[in-house]
């Protein structure tokens, strides 16, 4: 470690001030500047480093920048001499390689200020001479040099094909002789302890193909590579996540190197590290924009970004070693990394590993993930506006930001056929979302280790060890400005100012945009929630309709009218609601209630319930054609699951110690024998059941807590005069159901905060195989439990409470204590609807607070404990990492955050019609909400595929058939509309007013002297019976308190009208479901077109490739396959 020490600060310099000049062989030297002789690719990655040598950058041949620089402006020199070009400076006339040796030798010598002013002088001004060279070098060969001013047409940074620059090389007369030079330099350089020493301080370089760059040694090697490299990339392919020990001998003389970097990085301290990296002379940070997506040298893009801490901690020295490994084999797949260092980043604590993927790397995994890409833009036309299109002019987008890129026709890339492919540049052919996809697929493989016996690899892995902190890819830029030239097109800017902003409420969505950016899997999910919510307005529209209906025939509703009139309701006695405690009543005191009960439980609820569950039917209908022509626009037809989601899961493969044979593929793979999982599924089962339990068992208390509390307010309601206003509009009915809802509410929160963990660790405990297995396995538990917890009490409510009180002396008590809850004199319906208003409105502002405040706070907090608190003074990779994660699982939540919301919608919908426009109004809010925070608060998520919603698309059906018996049911029996009907029709005896007298019908009447005497009211009254609702004889009758006739004639009726309801609501469904296609028609015949065209295409290309390969004449090909075609014909003909 001393001498590592060494050998740094003989690199770098000492730190000792700087006043003398340079001495003139230093001077002499800077003259010829970096920038001479470099050709190739060693002119276009090396860029000359400060003098503490933290960035030094080294040739490809092995010696260092600074000494191969002299040689090749020594040999420059030389030539021009030799052919007359002009005379050899002055500081090279007479002097061999050993003379400048020994210069440099003395130049060591020098004190320590006027060595550290030289070499800083030099290395300023190599810089800006090599990059006016080359600058100038690049302009000429594109014709853009007016004199001694350069006219850039475009910024040096975005010049496409940095890895692939046969332009630069002056001539290959010149390159040759080069070549001869340095393989001559190769064997005297093994004897220089300098060189050998600054050699071991080079950066290194490592490419995923494993034939040398250079064009001068390519050909003596290429028969050696070729094999190599293609049976890597015959790896690959198969997703082998053995590739990299493939790899490992030929890498093994890139180790010797890499081991001595992570040295300096990982295993010294910051202390030990500070004399290898001179602080004066490290990058600096203002010399490079704060929004650059780019490395250093301001040409390779940042695809990913790793972070971590370099704690003292326990098992410090295993995670480093664990990151140690792990970057190395990034490397040997080809990956090429940056180091940050800590001090550079904002909190002086964190190192950032930036990742970029160059083009060979992009190529082979994108044939491995079969990435599709464009080969000819698409001659079909886009879908002609209709009439009603010019109507939405106000809410569309413009052009430009809804169709951001022309449509092509597309094929599944493949590297031996580039030509095929429209590749104008190579830097900006594969978009952002698909360079961090391939980048995080070799991540999410990578090994690290063997630990206890078993290989490991994946950085989810490593991140759930900590050690790494984060891994992201990178925004392009802020969300809340353009980016500048260097950087492309900040795609995110333009998201938020059409998307993002609460001010666009009312506007369509990018959706192409947000594909092209997230990645198709968040698309879709943003696709179905604008679809809900269009589809969700005309329901709206219809269940406001029903409401102003009740509300303007409320006033004019014969059984509330009968209910408030002091002639009729004021002298009906009601029994006590509870024993004791509670006192007799009178009905008229329910007035308002009644009114407020007939806003929602009327005739045009029957017409709701109807029109609801046809609704459900058209929304999942018209889903599956819009699904399909989003997977046309998408370029999603021909994508097969097992792409991305029936990969298997890199923990499976870990885990796995047995193999089996496909009986598909032939290929033997990772096999888990059931018996290893049959333990944890007996886990799960329990588990889940438990939890479900736990939520009836919250239920019934809450149950209990409203049995309990409603005697206390019924005794407090009557006892205190001053609440006798109050009493008007909130009974003790009202108010235990309200606080008994509010209360649920809260419990229903804490449950679910507490499973979501659990269901989660349960799930990965079960070792789930693919990645769609996963996702399945957790949708199966996280909603039967979400099912349970916020529907259960809207169940008790819809189909158990009042349904089993009995009578007056001979109620019904839960655990023989509490006496059955029993619904107000208007029916329970009322009740259901405050119970579904309270928890459907609270999720959904708790969800809307939580999704925007909750990462809003962690980001605010995390920029308060950096040394700035502003966003616009560090670097863009800590920008963003300063932001909240989206996590795996956080599409999962918002998918189950919209079905709870549908079924709240279809399940109940009949108790309240204006649920649909609670949904609507909430939606519309939810997509921004979900946008701002996505574009301005998370970091960017990596890009998927995903051609459908998955395993919620059955979910959705399962609960559309689920609503059509629940509405029935609800109608039926909780509704008191079908009791109406019957007296109606059967029971009225007047023809003028048929609904006059029905409050008395529906109230049977009880002896208070058959009150037993621990129920009956302690005070002594002077009426003689009292009324509750149902359909009893009266205690004159020989079958006193039995059912009578008219009970049985309303059970038939609320019978077949469940019965007649679900038959034509299922029938018109499946009339609907089978009208209407799935994939609509003009969709088919672009699908036909497009596959036909990109056929064609293929087949010219091979067609004209083997042309070339065989040298054939085009002429005489056609007439030869004319003959053949010819005989063929004749030989057909005479058989």
């Amino acid at each position: 470690m001393e001498q590592a020490g060494q050998q740094g600060r003989g690199a770098a310099g000492p730190e000792e001030g700087r006043e003398a000049a340079c001495p003139e062989e230093v001077r002499e030297a800077a003259e010829q500047g970096p920038g001479d002789g470099l050709s190739g690719e060693e002119g276009a990655s090396v860029e000359p480093a400060g003098p503490g040598g933290g960035e030094m950058a080294v040739s490809e041949g092995g010696a260092p920048a600074g000494l191969a620089v002299w040689r090749r402006g020594k040999r420059r020199g030389d030539r021009d001499a030799a052919k007359g070009k002009g005379k050899l400076p002055e500081g090279r006339s007479g002097k061999d390689p050993g003379e400048h040796r020994e210069e440099w030798r003395l130049r060591d010598q020098l004190p320590s200020r006027h060595r550290d002013r030289c070499l800083e002088k030099y290395w300023e001004s190599a810089q800006e001479r090599y990059r006016v060279r080359v600058g100038k070098r690049r302009a000429k060969r594109a014709k853009q040099v007016v004199g001694d001013r350069v006219e850039w047409k475009y910024p040096p940074e975005r010049k496409a094909g940095w890895l692939w620059r046969p332009e630069k090389v002056e001539s290959e007369e010149e390159e040759k002789e080069e070549g001869k030079e340095e393989e001559e330099e190769a064997c005297r350089r093994k004897s220089s302890p300098l060189e050998v020493q600054q050699q071991q301080l080079r950066r290194p370089t490592v490419r995923f193909s494993t034939c040398l760059r250079s064009p001068r040694l390519s050909q003596l090697r290429l028969s050696c590579c070729l094999s190599g490299t293609s049976a890597i990339n015959e790896l690959a392919k198969m997703g082998d996540p053995d590739l990299l020990e493939v790899l490992a001998e030929e890498g093994e003389k890139v180790n010797k190197h890499i081991d001595y970097s992570f040295q300096m990085s990982e295993s010294l301290s910051s202390r030990e590290t500070s004399f290898l990296i001179n602080e004066e002379t490290m990058f600096q940070k203002n010399q490079q924009s704060k929004d650059s997506i780019f490395f250093r040298d301001g040409i390779r893009q940042i695809d990913f970004v790793l972070s971590y801490v370099d704690d003292v901690k326990k098992d410090s020295e295993l995670k480093a070693e664990r990151r140690k490994e792990f970057e190395t084999n990034l490397r040997k797949t080809g990956l090429e990394l940056e180091i940050e260092d800590k001090r550079d980043s904002e909190d002086g604590r964190t190192y950032f590993v930036k990742i970029h993927a160059p083009w060979e790397v992009l190529v082979t995994y994108a044939e491995v993930l079969g990435i599709k890409m464009p080969i000819k833009e698409s001659d079909i036309p886009r879908p002609k506006h209709t009439p009603i299109s010019y109507v939405l002019g106000p809410v569309r987008l413009p052009l430009s930001v809804k169709y951001p890129h022309p449509e092509y026709f597309t094929a599944q890339f493949s590297r031996h056929r580039q030509e095929l492919f429209l590749i104008e540049d190579q830097a900006t052919f594969f978009p952002s979302s698909s360079r961090n996809r391939i980048v995080y697929y070799i991540l999410s493989r990578c090994p690290f280790g063997i630990e206890d016996g078993k290989k490991r690899f994946g950085i989810e892995r490593l991140l759930n060890s900590n050690t790494y902190s984060s891994a992201y890819p990178l925004h392009d830029g802020q969300y809340w400005k353009p980016s500048e030239p260097p950087n492309p097109t900040n795609e995110r800017y333009t998201l938020h100012q059409n998307w993002a902003r609460f001010s666009y409420f009312y506007k369509e969505q990018p959706l192409d945009l947000i594909k092209n950016y997230y990645g198709e899997k968040i698309g879709i999910y943003f696709v179905f929630l604008g679809f809900y919510t269009e589809m969700l307005f005309f329901a709206a529209v219809v269940g406001l309709a029903c409401f102003i209906y009740g509300l303007l025939s409320m006033e004019h509703n014969t059984s509330s009218t009968e209910i408030c009139d002091p002639e009729i309701g004021g002298q009906m006695i009601m029994c006590p609601l509870c024993d004791q405690v509670c006192d007799y009543w009178r009905l008229n005191s329910t007035c308002l209630a009644s009114k407020f009960s007939h806003l929602f439980d009327n005739e045009s609820t029957v017409f709701f319930a109807i029109f609801m569950g046809i609704w459900v039917t058209l929304f999942l209908e018209f889903w599956k054609q819009r699904q399909a022509r989003l997977e046309y626009e998408w370029d999603l037809v021909d994508f097969e699951e097992e792409q991305q989601q029936l990969q298997l899961r890199p923990e499976f493969e870990a885990m796995c110690k047995h193999r089996k044979l496909n009986a598909v593929t032939k290929e033997m793979e990772p096999y888990m024998p059931l018996y290893t999982r049959i333990p944890w599924y007996f886990l799960s089962g329990a588990t889940v059941t438990l939890w479900m339990s736990l939520v009836v068992t919250s239920m019934v208390a809450v149950i209990v807590y409203r049995l309990s509390v409603f005697a206390t307010f019924a005794s407090f309601m009557e006892s205190d005069a001053s609440l006798k206003q109050v009493k008007s509009f909130l009974t003790p009915q009202i108010t235990t159901s309200l606080t008994g809802s509010c209360l649920n509410f809260i419990v229903i929160l804490i449950l679910n905060f507490f499973y979501e963990k659990i269901s989660a660790w349960i799930t990965k405990m079960e070792i789930p195989r693919t990645y769609q297995e996963y996702e399945s396995s957790l949708t199966l538990k996280m909603f039967l439990f979400q099912f349970v917890n916020f529907y259960s009490s809207c169940f008790y409510v819809a189909f158990f409470k009042g349904k089993f009180v009995g009578y007056p002396g001979k109620y019904t008590y839960l655990f023989n204590e509490w006496r059955s809850e029993e619904c107000d004199p208007g029916g329970c319906l009322i009740e259901l609807t405050t119970q579904l208003t309270i928890i459907m409105t609270g999720k959904q502002i708790f969800g809307n607070i939580k999704e925007a405040i909750y990462p809003l706070a962690l980001n605010w907090w995390r920029r308060r404990k950096a040394r700035t608190n502003s966003e616009k003074l560090y670097s863009r990779w800590e920008q963003d990492h300063d932001l909240e994660s989206f996590g795996p699982l956080g599409l999962f939540y918002e998918y189950l955050e919209t079905v709870t919301q549908f079924g709240f919608v279809t399940l109940f919908v009949a108790s309240f019609p204006l649920a649909p426009l609670l949904a609507l109004i909430n939606n519309i809010v939810e997509i921004r909400v979900d946008a701002w925070k996505l574009t301005t608060q998370y970091r960017r998520t990596v890009a998927s595929k995903a051609h459908s919603i998955g395993v919620w698309q059955d979910i959705l059906y399962g609960m559309a058939v689920l609503s059509v018996a629940t509405n029935a049911f609800i109608v039926a029996f909780t509704s008191d509309i079908i009791p109406r009907l019957v007296y109606y029709y059967a029971y009225s005896t007047n023809a003028t007013q048929p609904m006059t007298g029905y409050v008395n019908n529906s109230l049977s009447v009880f002896l208070i002297a058959d009150f037993p005497n621990h129920t009956a009211p302690s005070e002594k009254r002077d009426f003689i019976t009292c009324r509750y609702r149902d359909y009893r004889y009266p205690p004159d009758d020989e079958n006193k308190y039995f059912h009578n006739m008219q009970f049985w004639h309303v059970l038939a009726a609320k019978m077949t009208f469940i019965i007649v309801m679900e038959h034509v609501v299922f029938l018109v469904k499946f009339l609907l479901a089978w009208m209407i296609p799935d994939v609509p028609k003009d969709v088919v015949e672009r699908i036909k077109r497009e596959k036909l065209m990109t056929i064609k295409i293929l087949h010219d290309f091979e067609l004209n490739k083997l042309k070339e390969n065989l040298g054939i004449n085009s002429n005489e090909f056609a007439k030869h396959v004319m003959i053949e075609e010819n005989k063929a014909q004749l030989a057909k003909s005479t058989l």
